[in-house]
């Protein structure tokens, strides 16, 4: 039996055991610091040659010049054409629905013009250049080059450099097929922090971006948080989260498959289910005993389970939002009879799955939102990746003669009051 732990909303200490299990720290200890820290100083004075040594270093490579790391669009669309048939059908008909979805997401410069011939207004523009880092390697996210790569592209977005290590020299032909779809204009074979302390500062040869986006291990998000200010960043993702809310009356087996499908990527991922039937949450675990059985990552998913995950129940189906508002989980499944009703009730949640059909899985590859969400209840602050993340705005003020005159009289007390004599003068001046 996998033991995954039981909780009843009733309990009086609910709440207590709640925040228990919720409990992430993501703080990087001293070692990791440390080592991003030389890093990235060794990035900042070395430049190209630095982001070499570190590569040979850590991913098991003999090159000699940041050259050979780069990887040309002949190199990726021959990727693309290496693919199976089935497989770049799959990554183009995602990518439409990807592109289709972020379409809606753009936004629009605007401006309005007063009385006295004044415009205020708002100026949107994309940002100039964009990094973004896949993980390499055994692993194959193809998935998250185009959730991270096509946003930026919709929104105008004129260079876009991928970083990705290939250790020991692999490269994951679905990644560069990805990558080739998506319009990434450049690709290196680097990774980790050595990678993103090249896009936030700049070398010889990898371009100082503007944002940098996507996943990554510890050191590459440690990176992340050491290099914001100096470039924006996505987020600080922590590890992946699902939670279902079940009416009873959805087969246990497919619920027990959706925690399944969060709990294996890797021990310290969240799976949670709340219902207010306690026959149903026996029936779940009994399927979650049964299938495991058959899962290839059957010890990741038993240990993610037993140590973070939970079935919870609840008194009904009001009790179970409330939970989950509180939880304001990455995926939220509305496993329910009128789920989009339901979902008028959530306030927070990174991306929500209405109706007993729609598997979050459904979500992460070619649904059409994006599957970059906020984790470790970031959702009550914060939302997914989109458009909007890849564009800024700029205020737009022009004053009439009349405009300035009345807005100069205002100013003008103000920056008095403030003791900023300039500011005052400077609005009086132009008071008729």
């Amino acid at each position: 039996m996998v033991a995954v732990r039981r909780l009843n909303k009733q309990d009086a200490d609910f709440d207590k055991a709640l925040e228990a299990l919720l409990a992430w720290d993501s703080v990087s200890d001293d070692a990791v610091l440390t080592t991003v820290n030389n890093v990235i100083a060794d990035i900042r004075s070395k430049g190209d040659a630095a982001v070499v040594e570190f590569t040979n270093r850590f991913d098991n490579m003999s090159v000699s010049t940041l050259d050979e790391l780069e990887y040309s669009h002949e190199q990726l669309q021959d990727a693309l054409d290496r693919v199976s048939p089935e497989q770049k059908e799959a990554l183009a008909f995602a990518a439409k629905r990807i592109r289709d979805y972020a379409e809606h997401q753009k936004m629009e410069s605007w401006s309005y013009t007063e009385a006295d011939g004044t415009v205020l207004g708002q100026q949107v523009t994309a940002l100039d250049k964009v990094g973004l880092y896949v993980p390499g390697g055994k692993a194959a996210y193809p998935s998250s080059v185009l959730m991270n790569a096509i946003p930026a592209k919709v929104a105008g977005v004129e260079e876009l450099i991928m970083v990705v290590p290939t250790p020991g020299g692999l490269v994951n032909d679905l990644v560069f097929a990805a990558a080739a779809i998506a319009g990434v204009d450049r690709v290196f074979a680097v990774g980790g922090a050595q990678a993103v302390a090249a896009l936030a500062y700049g070398t010889e040869t990898v371009p100082q971006v503007d944002k940098i986006v996507g996943p990554g291990n510890i050191y590459v998000a440690t990176a992340k948080r050491m290099v914001f200010g100096t470039v924006g960043i996505d987020m600080i993702a922590g590890p992946s989260e699902i939670l279902v809310i079940c009416d009873g009356k959805t087969d246990p087996d497919w619920i027990a498959m959706d925690l399944f499908s969060q709990a294996e990527h890797d021990e310290d991922a969240q799976s949670i289910l709340i219902s207010d039937d306690a026959d149903f949450l026996d029936q779940v675990q009994a399927s979650i005993d049964r299938l495991v059985e058959e899962m290839p990552r059957k010890e990741i998913i038993e240990t993610s389970l037993r140590d973070r995950g939970a079935i919870i129940q609840v008194a009904d189906m009001q009790e179970a939002v409330e939970v989950a508002n509180y939880i304001a989980p990455e995926h939220l499944e509305l496993s329910v009879e009128n789920a989009q009703e339901m979902a008028k009730e959530i306030r927070h949640a990174g991306a929500i799955f209405m109706g007993r059909y729609t598997a979050e899985a459904l979500g992460d590859y070619c649904a059409g939102p994006n599957h970059v969400l906020p984790t470790s209840r970031t959702a009550r602050f914060s939302s997914p990746l989109g458009v909007y993340d890849f564009q800024k705005r700029s205020s737009l003020i022009g004053c009439s003669a009349d405009g300035a005159s009345e807005l100069g009289k205002v100013a003008s007390l103000l920056a008095d009051g403030e003791g900023l004599t300039a500011h005052a003068e400077s609005a009086r001046y132009r008071i008729k």
